[in-house]
């Protein structure tokens, strides 16, 4: 006779919305499986498509080849560049080599590069607020001339600051960084530099705006939030960030397996999203993994509601039926 198992304990289980993937990321994703179809693999990507584990090994799946840099692509191959942006440097790179190149930039990061080029026109230094190493910031840096940029990551950075010309500045951001964190920066900048120039829009994307916004809509009321994302996912990070912020204990994990069942002791009400490069598939992997532990009383909340979508390269548009 099969042994019962013990009765599951109920768990609340609160979904944030939005979560996930954003437009950026699927056309990022489109990018690279077009080009697949188009030209067969292998089709070279430098540095990761998006950050995420899952989504490169997909595409690895499909044929994708990922590299460092672009002496890793042989003569003759069909490149892709990441969605965080690159320096003026490597596409530059490419069209001296004759590489055929697909720039799957997200649309909101080139903003923020125009934005630069316009700053830089306008004669003006240029405060970046940012990450240190994040491909988004060397993608920004690189499209201006040494020492137009100077970064700053806290509000402490501010305070260090010692332009040439402090009432000839102006400042851009990172597009995935903490809202809230990103606010008391410009603050800052805003008090000691009082004539410096901001952009007329945020650059914070939509997408990482409206994913912190539903995270505190849940966090008050959750024990424990669960992030789906990768370690190198600037904005996946900053959701635990903003987890803790609202009191509750929060992990960040890539998949099911990561999660320990320990982390469930006293814990009610559970709160789950995903950054905006996690597909909704784990999503749904972990409810399921979950539903084998709790007997689930899943409720969504949702915040906004997002229907942007952005336009392919012309080179690839054409191949969508």
């Amino acid at each position: 006779m099969t042994e019962q198992n013990p009765a599951k304990r109920p768990l609340k289980l609160l979904l944030a919305a939005p979560r996930g993937f954003c437009a950026g990321v699927d056309r990022a994703i489109k990018i690279v499986e077009l080009a697949l179809e188009q030209h067969g693999a292998p089709v070279y990507v430098r540095h990761e498509i998006v950050h995420n584990r899952f989504v490169v090994d997909s595409l690895k799946a499909k044929g994708a080849v990922f590299v460092d840099e672009l002496d890793q692509v042989p003569d003759g191959g069909h490149v892709v560049f990441s969605a965080h942006g690159v320096p003026k440097s490597v596409p530059a790179n490419a069209e001296e080599r004759g590489l055929a190149y697909l720039d799957a930039t997200c649309p909101l990061v080139s903003k923020v590069h125009r934005q630069a080029e316009r700053q830089v026109e306008a004669g003006r230094h240029i405060i970046f607020i940012g990450h240190a190493g994040h491909p988004e910031v060397i993608g920004t840096f690189g499209q201006v001339p040494a020492g137009s940029m100077s970064l700053v990551e806290t509000v402490e950075d501010v305070a260090n600051l010692v332009p040439a010309n402090a009432d000839n500045l102006s400042f851009l951001t990172q597009t995935t960084l903490s809202v809230d964190d990103t606010a008391e920066i410009v603050e800052a900048l805003q008090r000691r530099f009082p004539t410096i120039v901001g952009p007329k829009g945020e650059d914070i994307c939509y997408a990482t705006s409206n994913r912190q916004n539903a995270v505190k809509a849940i966090a008050g009321e959750c024990d424990l939030v669960i992030v789906i994302g990768a370690p190198n996912s600037s904005n996946s990070v900053r959701l635990v960030e903003v987890a803790e912020r609202a009191g509750s204990k929060a992990h960040l994990v890539q998949r099911a397996d990561d999660i320990s069942m320990n982390w469930f002791d006293g814990v009610q009400t559970l709160g789950l999203t995903a950054g905006a490069s996690a597909p909704e598939l784990l999503v749904r992997e972990i409810i399921d993994s979950l539903a084998n532990h709790f007997e689930l009383d899943e409720q969504q909340v949702t915040t906004a509601e997002e229907s942007i979508i952005f336009k392919l390269p012309r080179e690839v548009a054409g191949a969508v039926a």
